[in-house]
């Protein structure tokens, strides 16, 4: 299973951003694909997601109203609109997928895959 995420860089606060999520070696067949950030020093915070089965989704409180997250199926690939960044959204983001249910989205835990992640920094 590779999960490559792209789309980060730098930004100032305000803008936007798109992260991308390339699925490969496995038929998607799975519960819950979606992202999670690591800001330095903090724990890894679980930030969107959306199920396979019937495309509802779960935001953090912290980008509910900001990020979108949304999948292509032909294309196998996730992404996540993020707008109106802030500062305190600088992280690495993964793009993770669980099997089942068994997992906590506020934190992540339980994530069967973790890609390799991306840094977005929002700083002027």
């Amino acid at each position: 299973v590779q999960l490559q995420a792209s789309g980060g860089g730098l930004v100032q606060p305000g803008s936007s951003l798109r992260l991308s999520c390339a699925v490969s070696g496995f038929t998607l067949d799975y519960w819950a694909i979606g992202w999670a950030r690591q800001a330095p020093g903090k724990e890894r915070e679980g930030v969107a997601f959306i199920k396979h089965s019937d495309d509802s989704t779960y935001y953090s409180h912290s980008v509910r109203g900001r990020f979108t997250i949304s999948r292509d199926n032909a294309k196998n690939t996730v992404y996540l609109q993020m707008n109106s960044l802030e500062p305190e959204d600088t992280a690495v983001y993964y793009c993770v997928v669980s099997k089942n249910s068994d997992y906590d989205p506020i934190t992540a835990y339980g994530m069967d895959y973790w890609g390799k992640g991306t840094q977005v920094t929002v700083s002027s």
